[in-house]
């Protein structure tokens, strides 16, 4: 994330103050049709899928500093309403610039965006490579694998899956945007996806009750950690580039209330891992031994949730770590002094969501292990059995 603000820095710095107006020569002349289009709120920007049939002329304009590349391009539109019409367009990108231009190739698939009403391509650009098809096979494998190895579990699986992404995408951020309390709004999806999905994986039972409790109460511990760290960091909410340009978006948002709702939002998949595993363990053992006692129980649930706990924590902490990763490279590369990086506004942030998410799914494991003892331990095996899957 570091890396991507520096370099975003960078390219901005360099479009600001060509290097050819520092030089004394002629600054390459953009079209400025395209920028009138670019400027004005008003004009419409339609998306297509296309590949790229020919190139027909590639044009370098080499200055001292940088070297902007035309590519004339003949692409043919595969999506929408206008599929198989040919058009051509012009691929412009400054040469070296790996993460905002590319060189297209002969049968690519590319994304045009066109200027203006819909069927009219004399504005229309290369706006990025069609990767599209990629993420949609993985999730197509994702959920193959769920349905051969999970069978009716693997279904429900799914299910659950796409009501939590329904909740987000239809309620969490459109409210967040109307300017509704972000923890709030993250306890009370986190209290209802956690409800949905346990009851509909674990089935209408105490097992899943007991899990719902567990995880509702770690979910609440993290949320809570975060606040208190956050609050003696004095954290921003400003510790990514996406929230730096939400600022200036026209909407009342509460941005430390947005970090501490991710937080919340972030660890709650470990935490239902958890809480789940503590209280089918518990279920298990009860049902295995009817006669058994509640401390008896609370010992064995513990004892589960502790070899869960290790993986889980490493999971979670991991996660955060593969995110960061050319973060922490940026850091070690140029040999920044610790006392600087910890006090940073990302890397705290970063450390305050990773802890704090570990320590609610530390939290959740006694807590789950205690209303297992307490719930479960009071029933024998012929009532415990009607409420099984």
């Amino acid at each position: 994330m570091l890396g991507r603000i520096f370099f975003t820095i960078i390219i901005l710095l360099s479009l600001a103050f060509p290097a050819a107006a520092l030089s004394g020569e002629d600054p390459v002349q953009e079209d400025p049709a395209r920028e009138d289009l670019l400027d004005d709120p008003q004009v419409e920007e339609h998306y297509y899928r296309g590949r790229v049939l020919e190139i027909d002329e590639t044009k370098e304009d080499r200055q001292e500093y940088y070297t902007i590349i035309e590519q004339d391009l003949v692409v043919e539109l595969t999506s929408g309403p206008f599929e198989g019409q040919k058009i051509k367009i012009v691929n412009t990108f400054f040469e070296g610039d790996p993460v905002y231009d590319f060189l297209v190739e002969e049968g690519q698939e590319v994304i045009v965006v066109a200027m203006g009403e819909e069927g009219d391509f004399e504005q229309a650009y290369v706006h990025d490579l069609a990767r599209d098809r990629g993420v949609y096979y993985l999730i197509g494998v994702f959920l193959i694998g769920l349905i051969v190895v999970g069978r009716m579990k693997g279904v429900k699986t799914i299910i659950t899956l796409a009501v939590t992404i329904f909740l987000i995408y239809q309620f969490l951020l459109p409210l967040l945007l109307l300017g509704y309390s972000p923890i709030l709004l993250a306890i009370v999806l986190a209290i209802v996806a956690v409800t949905f999905t346990l009851f509909v994986i674990g089935g209408l039972n105490l097992k899943s009750l007991v899990a719902i409790l567990g995880t509702i109460t770690g979910v609440i511990v993290a949320g809570l950690m975060a606040f208190w760290a956050g609050s003696i960091a004095q954290l921003t909410g400003f510790g990514t580039h996406e929230a730096q340009m939400l600022y200036f978006m026209d909407h009342t948002i509460d941005f430390r209330g947005l970090l501490f709702a991710g937080i919340i939002i972030g660890s709650l998949g470990a935490i239902i891992d958890i809480g789940m595993s503590v209280a089918s363990a518990a279920a298990e053992i009860k049902e295995a031994h009817p006669e058994i006692n509640g401390q008896e129980l609370f010992r064995g649930a513990m004892n589960v949730g502790r070899d869960v706990m290790g993986t889980m924590a490493n999971t979670l902490i991991l996660a955060y770590v593969g995110a960061a990763t050319p973060m922490l490279l940026l850091v070690m590369g140029y040999e920044m002094d610790w006392l600087m990086v910890i006090n940073m506004d990302l890397i705290a942030t970063e450390f305050v969501r990773g802890v704090a998410g570990s320590i609610g799914l530390i939290a959740a494991v006694p807590v789950t292990a205690f209303l297992a003892s307490r719930m479960l331990s009071v029933t024998t095996g012929d009532i415990l059995r009607p409420f099984r899957n």
